[in-house]
């Protein structure tokens, strides 16, 4: 077979391999390789053909050989120094991926033929390997990407209708047993998830890495895995181990089912750092190509800049590295359908050698770009480098996860001291934060929970981490988590404890829904999810970090599960609740009301001696369309919330004008009650959560409901 392959010059763009229908042409960016050889591999995994590509254009290795078709592996060995002490690391025994692969064959086997040094010498990573690392290493597969879309359309919720859950690929489906392809893709979409989200009012499902990915070395040592994919060496490739067959299609057709269903997907995405890790990492792809361009090195550039923890950080700031993460963007949007990404460690793509700079060329490039304008763009504000925490520090179009918000909010409903004033803020969309430049009060991705801590059963059920199951002596995870036991570490059969338990998860998902900004529920939470008190389930591909769907796949508790679809329901039916306008206390032209006001429960007006006092644990609140609301949007109605973390108390309501009543709606010491007209007061139960709408009398709304 190999005199049959003739290679030609073929062309330098795209990069990648590409199928025309009668052969494929290979380019890859090397700036300081003096050499790139592709290699071919057979169905058998063995190389078959080795060739030097014949042409360079600036800094583009390519080459173009017929006859080869999509299902080909191929990888590629790059000849060039080996100096590790000026940062350059080429080893053309160790076979790498293409950085711009949209197959992988699967994981890397571990094997010391994968370190690019001598593991055994003395010296470490100063020594050249010259083992073959091919038999180990994945090899990428040539893909014709063409995929019949249909009718397929991107839902384009709007911000301000946006209801986020995050879910792990397999963790949401590995747990029902009524489904044909758990732990996969096509699995995520089958009728019973998309049944359930859609009842649930979920509008975007958030996928935790899906890329490839790696498992680390020290964690199947000790029998565990890279649960979470937080490891990426492939950024255009689905990770094989969500693919039944092979095919990428199978990724698209569950985004076609998921847009079907109303419901967009979002990716998270790690453009931070690679699965390489350090100098002492493996020889996957970037080390071996060109080490030097794709990674920011130190001063002694044998080591790596390392603001990610992970042991590397990209180098956005080399062109060709910032222009493969565009490309790896845009063909996510163009070629995979998906609707947004929320950028893990984003403060890392901020950096320039001046800091963190929130017009850093990066964020410029996605700002301007035609193909990611209508998409949504969610950053994880802060790395562990310099200066790394900025929430709150990025421009439009970027929403941001708020941790002050997850923290605030436990911390007020465990009962903490002096955390009144913090509730209004985050409550009214944290605008100290968020209100700057022209955006949104949605640009505050609110959240209780997430992926790295406690779930919100656990948040409840248990006083500190139990992260014993990773091996890590339980020093690994937050030792801070804003929770509490309720008398008792885990699971119970006491009756109170569980009740309490379960009214203060009532309380605080009614809190996120009635928040400004764009809540975000983490998968499971809603069916009372437990990961046994482990906050840092990242190794844990079983039932630890699997959801459990519990008897009848709803939850333990079906009528908690029915009060957070009611909640989500009731947000999505007032748009005061979800305002793109931020909240000022400023007047209204459509009756000269303030757009918001903060009582006391007594009816009057929060003092300073009020929001400074250490032991008040209530508050209320009145909320209308903003003073900047247009005129074609603005509302005469209302909704007044009590938020009581305290004894029962009897909370005086505002008085309507009239023809209009208050009219009770949720109740979180009451779930299952109908909405009821309230009249001047309302018995507001010990440790809960009451919303009530502003409602012209039913004679009145036959009229407009006009004042």
């Amino acid at each position: 077979m190999t005199e049959k392959l003739v290679i030609r010059a073929g062309r330098p763009y795209p990069l990648g391999a590409t199928f025309d229908g009668e052969g494929v042409n290979f380019a890859v960016f090397s700036q300081n390789a003096t050499r790139m050889m592709l290699s071919l591999f057979n169905d058998q995994g063995e190389e078959y053909y080795l060739i030097t590509l014949p042409e360079r254009s600036g800094d583009v290795w390519h080459g173009y050989i017929s006859g080869l078709r999509p299902g080909q592996h191929y990888g590629f060995r790059a000849h060039g120094p080996y100096r590790p002490d000026e940062g350059h690391r080429f080893n053309p025994h160790k076979l790498l991926m293409d950085p711009y692969a949209k197959r992988l064959s699967g994981p890397p086997i571990w094997h010391d033929a994968l370190m690019g040094y001598d593991v055994s010498a003395k010296h470490g990573d100063l020594t050249f390997d010259t083992r073959d690392s091919a038999r180990y290493a994945p090899r990428s597969i040539v893909v014709d990407p063409a995929f019949s879309w249909g009718e397929d359309e991107h839902p384009r919720t709007s911000w301000s209708d946006t209801v986020i859950y995050e879910a792990h690929v397999k963790g949401l489906t590995a747990g029902r047993r009524d489904m044909t392809r758990p732990g996969t893709f096509l699995g995520l979409a089958e009728d019973p998830v998309l049944d359930h989200l859609t009842k649930l009012g979920i509008t975007a499902i958030e996928l935790l890495p899906v890329q490839a990915f790696l498992d680390d070395r020290f964690l199947l040592d000790k029998g565990l895995k890279n649960y979470w994919g937080y490891m990426t060496h492939g950024f255009f490739a689905p990770d094989p181990r969500y693919l039944g067959t092979g095919d990428i299609a199978e990724f698209q057709q569950m985004v076609a089912r998921f847009h079907a269903a109303g419901i967009e997907v979002i990716l998270d995405v790690v453009y931070n750092h690679t699965s390489e890790g350090n100098q002492m990492g493996p020889t996957l792809c970037f080390r071996g190509l060109d080490n030097r361009s794709y990674y920011r090195l130190a001063e002694t550039p044998r080591y790596y800049i390392n603001d990610t923890g992970t042991g590397n950080t990209l180098n956005l700031n080399h062109p060709m590295v910032m222009r493969m993460v565009m490309d790896s963007l845009r063909y996510w949007v163009e070629v995979m359908h998906v609707d947004g990404f929320r950028f893990d460690l984003a403060v890392c793509l901020g950096r320039t050698e001046s800091g963190f700079d929130r017009d850093a060329p990066f964020f410029q490039a996605l700002r301007q770009d035609p193909v990611l304008a209508g998409v949504k763009l969610i950053a994880e504000p802060w790395d562990i480098g310099p200066g790394g925490y900025q929430m709150g520090g990025f421009g439009w179009p970027f929403a941001e996860w708020n941790d002050k918000y997850r923290d605030q909010m436990r911390r007020f409903w465990r009962g903490d001291a002096g955390t009144i004033r913090k509730l209004a803020i985050r409550v009214s969309g944290s605008a100290l934060r968020f209100d700057h430049g022209g955006r949104p009060a949605t640009s505050s991705i609110n959240f209780l929970t997430a992926h790295d801590g406690f779930t919100l059963a656990d948040v409840v059920s248990y006083a500190g981490k139990h992260n014993e199951a990773n091996g890590e002596d339980n020093r690994d995870g937050h030792s801070e988590n804003y929770s509490d036991n309720m008398g008792v570490e885990g699971p119970t059969t006491d009756a109170a404890i569980r009740a309490a338990r379960a009214q203060r998860r009532r309380n605080m998902l009614a809190t996120l829904m009635f928040s400004q900004g764009t809540p975000m529920l983490l998968a499971g939470d809603e069916l009372g999810n437990s990961q046994q008190g482990n906050n840092n389930a990242y190794a844990q591909d079983n039932e630890i970090g699997w959801v459990d769907w519990g008897p009848g796949h709803q939850g333990e508790d079906p009528a908690f599960l029915a009060f957070v679809q009611a909640l989500i329901a009731f947000r999505k039916a007032h748009p005061i609740l979800r305002q793109a306008r931020f909240l000022h206390a400023r007047s209204r032209l459509i009756d000269g009301a303030p757009d918001i006001f903060w009582r006391r429960l007594d009816g009057q007006p929060m003092s300073d001696t009020d929001w400074t006092d250490p032991g008040l644990h209530r508050l209320a609140v009145e909320l209308r369309t903003t003073s900047g609301t247009p005129e074609y949007a603005a509302q005469e109605t209302a909704i007044f919330v009590v938020f009581n973390n305290d004894e029962a108390v009897t909370a005086v309501l505002p008085a309507p004008l009239a023809g209009w009543v208050w009219v009770r709606h949720i109740d979180t010491a009451n779930p299952a009650a109908t909405p009821e007209v309230v009249q001047h007061k309302i018995e507001v139960s010990a440790r809960s959560v009451v919303a009530l709408v502003l409602e012209p009398l039913p004679h009145m709304a036959a009229k407009g409901g006009k004042r």
